[in-house]
């Protein structure tokens, strides 16, 4: 077993396992146990009162985070030639169809969203097998695919990220830099909280969000009290 460092042991000691922080608190703290020497993501994981198995307490969705995300977001636009010059003036990475699509089949998958129209989604859904397990495949769901190609662009690229519960009943999601001040991380992890609150299924029963955590790359991760967050 690898030997802890003094610095991550006094890191673990600043972190009440006992204690349920409000959000705040929380961001404060990893804040301050946030040990690596590059400017590490901060992270929340909600475990939700839902069984995902079934299709009525599917949790999924999206959220602008009013201080973005604090990384540049990679966007791929796969689009019909008429939409590219569109798709690069709202600040699309990589910009095209047919050859884009050729890498993706070998293996490319170096960016951090697509999105697409719904005139060419047969061929882009020809790539399901690639894009699905690393959460990559457009969905009308999270406006990902759409018309509005430069208003997709511009939302992505302004800190617009997506969610969905996994198999466990957990959201996980990436809210900001351990650099963002302590207002900055609070107002985004509620934004994303006040959401999920929206987003309870009406066949959802007993208690909603039953925990929460926060932490960054490498760090503690701090609990949340989840009656802090207001219905």
């Amino acid at each position: 077993m690898a030997t802890l460092t003094k610095k991550k042991k006094e890191a673990i000691a600043k972190v009440d396992s006992e204690k349920l922080y409000s959000v705040k608190d929380a961001v404060s703290t990893i804040k301050e146990v946030s040990l690596t020497k590059f400017d590490a993501t901060v992270d929340i994981a909600v475990r939700l009162g839902v069984d995902p198995r079934k299709a009525n307490q599917m949790v999924r969705g999206t959220v602008t985070l009013p201080h973005g995300t604090g990384k540049d977001t990679k966007v791929l636009v796969l689009c019909t030639p008429d939409k590219e010059e569109e798709a690069k003036e709202a600040g699309a990475d990589f910009v095209g169809l047919d050859e884009y699509v050729e890498k993706i089949k070998g293996g490319w998958t170096d960016v951090d969203v697509i999105i697409t129209m719904p005139s060419v989604m047969g061929k882009v859904g020809a790539l399901g097998r690639i894009l699905g397990p690393r959460g990559l495949m457009p969905n009308p769901k999270t406006g990902t695919v759409t018309m509005d190609i430069a208003k997709a662009v511009t939302e992505v690229k302004a800190g617009k990220i997506d969610f969905k519960v996994d198999k466990y009943g957990i959201i996980h999601a990436s809210f900001g830099k351990a650099s963002f001040d302590v207002e900055k991380l609070d107002e985004n992890a509620q934004e994303l909280l006040q959401t999920l609150v929206k987003l309870k299924p009406a066949s959802s029963k007993g208690v909603y969000m039953k925990s929460i955590f926060i932490s960054s790359t490498m760090s503690p991760s701090v609990a949340v009290d989840p009656k802090t967050i207001s219905a």
